[in-house]
């Protein structure tokens, strides 16, 4: 017996053409591989020809060694694939030398590159009409993949995943090139949740008469998470500060602080116009609610003048702009009601603007605190306007100072957050309906052709409750946002902030009536975006230059789906391998997805580089003189007062504890330390302003 026989546990063979293949294993692993020809003879079918392949080489072997390596073999087996003249062949050539085989299932790819790999009906790929072994399915999808594009590993992980749970590469394939096949798009479902919250009814609210009114005339009772904050204070006095109203008395304000965290859609917001409103209806104070963007805030002026102007209130604005022109003309003090931008505000208490006797605070968008760039000045606007309403509290025996109300959809960490803004937390985690999340692979070009036919798909459906499916689309830019609407094959409009009032109330109404398959707007706006949409595709996962985080994504998807009008949401994200938007991003769009779908939600945490702590010193130093350090103390991130300070003396931003000159035009324009000397030097060397601003654009392409 040859030492090639000796060496055979099991042997397989299986035909490649006119011939079959023959592959030798011991343990699994390989020994020998070759081909072997019948002959007719009259015994019936014997071995003519046998050579064994090393490489690209053959070498003839006397066909008695296949006798000899089948004798010696444990167990021989045929594939299933071999055709049945073929099988039939083999049975017979073995059983003239009294060996047995067995008929095996197995992968021909494998077979016809010299390797045995048995496949059974949980482990076989459909490919082509035919089954192959999960390594050469991978095999297969990589080449696929590389064609299209750069895949990360956790894109490439998700297609692996899904083609051992489906079996089938073709689908696969198909769903590269943009099939929308649900089973193989669905990465999974978001269950609808209910909390069993009794609701508190409007008519036991004792709220100012005109408000109480207008409640009652719109719903019986409130929504579980307003039924939470006001049993757990919202109103504590409201009934007294009604009474005290009647009679002519100065009341004085004791609800209590609340951050309130739930998911978008479930009643939020109402929660602080109700506790401003009747506020300023019962003499304690202007409501002013704050709002990260611009858009934003003239969305809810004008949103605040329509629903309560006629309860007499007057509704005044105040955003970011008034940095550059502050005239004065659309900003009332001493309004009812004041809507502004953090930036708005802050500018205000920068440059000693009298914001009169503030009763309610409402900080919408409140997880804006983490953000890198944004969040140290929210924080630093929170303690200055603190700071005003302490020292007017002090001064002006009528003011009790103001009730303070955070809303967000996503803290990571509310607790913490709750506690160290000195406010009861109001957590409510209800879901009304399940949501769904797919995602599919495709280009700029493919995205839109999908984006129709997902629209359409829905606009032709209805709910349970009689309503059509409508979309809102998320894209990074108003320009896209054109591009997408024109181009949709239902009736649609772009909604984002470069669009006048007027066209944003149209494009609302229709939407409402259900005269619009779809808006396209632009990630930034999303926190104001509410329409009643049961579909949310994503174009992209970028705001402008940056990538989403996970906060403001769950915040998008969670438009998807409104209990009163549908069954489900659907969410589609449709994803470009390999794609940036920047190049300042260091992830490519389908690495940022499969962060996005598995991440959890950013604890609101802050660690102030130097830059932001001399900022928000020096702005504190400007609105509280000596007390900066008291300002600086309540902030979230922890700040080295005394350094700070020591470069601000350094740099001549301040003369003791009193801004200069300088450090008062730093500050009013929300300069950071190497923006200011920026601009110093360039006006030094004489620069004309186009020269500034291109310089102070290249400087940010830098960062």
């Amino acid at each position: 017996m040859s030492q090639q026989a000796a060496a055979v546990e099991t042997l397989f063979l299986h035909a490649d053409g006119d011939s079959y293949r023959v592959v030798a294993l011991r343990d699994g692993e390989r020994v020998f591989h070759g081909t072997l020809d019948c002959k007719e003879t009259h015994a019936g079918p014997r071995p003519g020809k046998f050579r064994t392949e090393t490489g690209s080489s053959a070498e003839p072997r006397d066909p008695q060694e296949f006798v000899d390596i089948a004798r010696a073999a444990t167990r021989i087996r045929i594939s299933q694939q071999t055709s049945t003249e073929g099988r039939q062949e083999l049975q017979e050539l073995l059983d003239g030398y009294q060996l047995s085989a067995k008929v095996v299932r197995t992968c021909r790819y494998c077979a016809n590159d010299g390797a045995y790999s048995p496949i059974t009906e949980e482990t076989a790929i459909k490919t082509d009409r035919e089954h192959i072994c999960p390594d050469c399915a991978r095999e297969e999808l990589e080449r696929e993949l590389a064609y299209k594009g750069q895949f990360t590993g956790q894109a490439q992980e998700r297609l692996e995943d899904l083609l051992l749970e489906v079996q089938d590469l073709d689908r696969i394939v198909d769903l590269l090139s943009g099939e929308l096949d649900p089973d193989l798009t669905k990465f999974d479902t978001i269950s609808a949740t209910v909390d069993d919250v009794d609701p508190v009814q409007t008519a036991d609210l004792g709220l100012h008469p005109q408000l109480q009114s207008m409640l009652e005339s719109r719903f019986d009772e409130l929504l579980p998470v307003q039924s939470l904050s006001v049993r757990n204070g919202l109103f504590d006095g409201a009934e007294r500060s009604s009474a005290n109203h009647a009679s002519g008395q100065r009341p004085r304000a004791d609800g209590d602080d609340q951050l309130v965290v739930s998911a978008t859609a479930t009643g939020k917001t109402l929660i602080g116009e109700l506790a401003g409103i009747n506020r300023a209806l019962t003499g304690e104070g202007t409501m002013l609610f704050l709002v990260p963007l611009v858009a934003l805030a003239n969305q809810k002026h004008e949103d605040f003048r329509d629903r309560y102007g006629d309860l007499g209130l007057d509704v005044t604005i105040r955003v970011g702009a008034s940095r550059i022109n502050d005239d004065g003309t659309r900003f009332d003090p001493g309004a009812d009601v004041i809507v502004g931008t953090y930036e708005g505000i802050d500018h205000a208490l920068r440059t000693g603007k009298d914001l009169g006797d503030i009763g309610t605070v409402v900080i919408d968008e409140v997880h804006t605190l983490k953000e890198p760039e944004r969040g140290h000045r929210l924080d630093g606007l929170i303690s200055r306007l603190k700071y005003y309403c302490e020292e007017r509290a002090d001064t002006r025996s009528t003011y009790s100072g103001a009730q303070w109300l955070y809303l967000s959809a996503t803290v990571g960490n509310p607790e913490w957050l709750a506690k160290r803004l000195g406010a009861t937390l109001i957590e409510f985690e209800e879901r009304p309906v399940p949501i769904e999340r797919h995602v599919t692979f495709a280009d700029e070009r493919e995205k839109l052709r999908l984006e129709d036919k997902l629209v359409k798909r829905a606009f032709d459906q209805k709910s349970s409750k009689g309503y059509r499916g409508q979309t809102i689309i998320f894209t990074n830019s108003r320009r896209r946002c054109h591009s997408i609407s024109r181009k949709l094959g239902y009736d649609s409009a772009p909604y984002h902030a470069g669009l006048d009032y007027k066209k944003r109330k149209q494009v609302e109404g229709k939407f409402l009536d259900q005269e619009l398959s779809a808006v396209v707007t632009t990630a930034a706006l999303a926190a104001g975006v509410d329409f009643p949409a049961s579909q949310v595709i994503f174009d992209s996962l970028a705001m402008g230059i940056e990538w989403l985080s996970v906060q403001e994504f769950s915040q998008m998807l969670g438009r998807a789906g409104r209990p009163d009008y549908h069954d489900k949401g659907t969410v589609y994200m449709l994803i470009e391998p390999d794609c940036t938007y920047h190049n300042s991003m260091e992830m490519t769009e389908d690495e940022v997805a499969f962060k996005l779908l598995k991440g959890e939600m950013e604890d609101v945490r802050n660690v102030y580089d130097q830059a932001a702590a001399v900022e928000e010193t020096l702005a504190n130093i400007t609105v509280a003189g000596e007390s900066a350090k008291r300002l600086n103390d309540r902030m979230l991130g922890e700040i080295d007062t005394q350094r700070a300070v020591g470069k601000l003396l350094e740099w001549e931003f301040i003369d003791g504890l009193q801004p200069t000159q300088m450090g008062r035009a730093v500050t009013r324009h929300f300069l950071s330390p190497d923006d200011a000397f920026r601009l110093l030097d360039a006006i030094r060397n004489g620069l004309s302003p186009y020269e500034i601003v291109a310089e102070q654009e290249l400087a940010d392409e830098e960062l």
